[in-house]
């Protein structure tokens, strides 16, 4: 009785809040496990903890390069704390739920618009569905695209790297297995292929314009005045945000690089701090 009337109590905003907080300290109790690391040592709490964070707030901000550090089932939890993060807690709580087919009651709607920042409860559960859907296929398709580049570099481990990158840059995380070669030096060993260059960029900008953009994009196609305004902007925004950076780069930045590598540094450089976390040249290197 006590559970049910917390549950009745708890406001659409505080379901999130604990859910992400849920899931945190869940993947902070994952990473602590011996097991999780590659020394076989169990990690500190304040450590896990942040890690922990950062993968579900997907900031791609590290303690430890995640290559050389976490072990095959720690590079596991972090890339599905990830996914859950970049989706939503209650997205992919929903997707569990409408797969078990189970009914989705008002309140759950309701949360599950919140949580997505939907205009109008009518429509969530197919918008959550196609969400779901979308993200799963566009990271399955880009990983199959990077498969070949990184399992000639690293073999069958590529087809692994290849998913992980693939969530990673869709989910605009920015955790990367290339430490293997350099601890943290993320994708500068790439910075002249075009196919892993082009391939992060377009998830990193898919993910990171929302689902309601994607909705949009799906119903009315090329008919740009029927968009929502929310959806207007936002492609306006990034469209300028990419174009006039990448101007910038290429032109002032980056001399010591040939044209190809300087286009695509300058292109990727304007992509990812849309929180993206990625980089293909030390920004140490950057003029100030």
């Amino acid at each position: 009785m006590g559970v049910m009337l917390l549950k009745r109590k708890l406001t659409s905003f505080q379901i999130i809040i604990i859910g992400f907080s849920g899931v945190i300290l869940f993947g902070t109790f994952l990473l602590m496990l011996p097991f999780s690391s590659r020394s076989g040592l169990a990690t500190p709490f304040f450590e896990a903890l942040f890690t922990s964070t950062s993968a579900v707030c997907v900031t791609g901000l590290i303690i430890h390069d995640t290559a050389t550090y976490w072990s095959v089932f720690g590079q596991i939890v972090i890339l599905l704390l990830i996914q859950i993060g970049g989706m939503g807690v209650i997205t992919v709580a929903a997707s569990f739920a409408m797969i078990s087919g189970r009914k989705i009651s008002l309140m759950q709607r309701s949360t599950m618009q919140e949580a997505i920042s939907a205009p109008k409860v009518g429509g969530i559960v197919r918008l959550t569905g196609f969400i779901v859907r979308g993200t799963l296929v566009m990271e399955l398709l880009c990983a199959a695209v990077m498969a070949p580049v990184f399992c000639r570099d690293f073999g069958k481990k590529g087809l692994w790297m290849a998913l992980f990158h693939s969530v990673s840059a869709f989910c605009n995380a920015g955790f990367d297995l290339l430490g293997v070669r350099t601890p943290f030096s993320s994708l500068t060993n790439y910075a002249a292929n075009p196919v892993i260059n082009f391939t992060i960029m377009f998830l990193i900008v898919v993910g990171g314009i929302g689902f309601l953009t994607w909705d949009d994009i799906r119903a009315n196609r090329l008919h740009l005045r029927k968009y929502r305004m929310q959806s207007k902007v936002i492609l306006c925004t990034t469209a300028v945000l990419l174009i006039v950076p990448a101007m910038y780069f290429y032109f002032f930045e980056f001399d010591d690089l040939t044209r190809k590598e300087r286009l695509l540094s300058s292109l990727f450089q304007a992509v990812t701090p849309r929180t993206a976390g990625f980089n293909t040249v030390e920004l140490t290197d950057l003029s100030e």
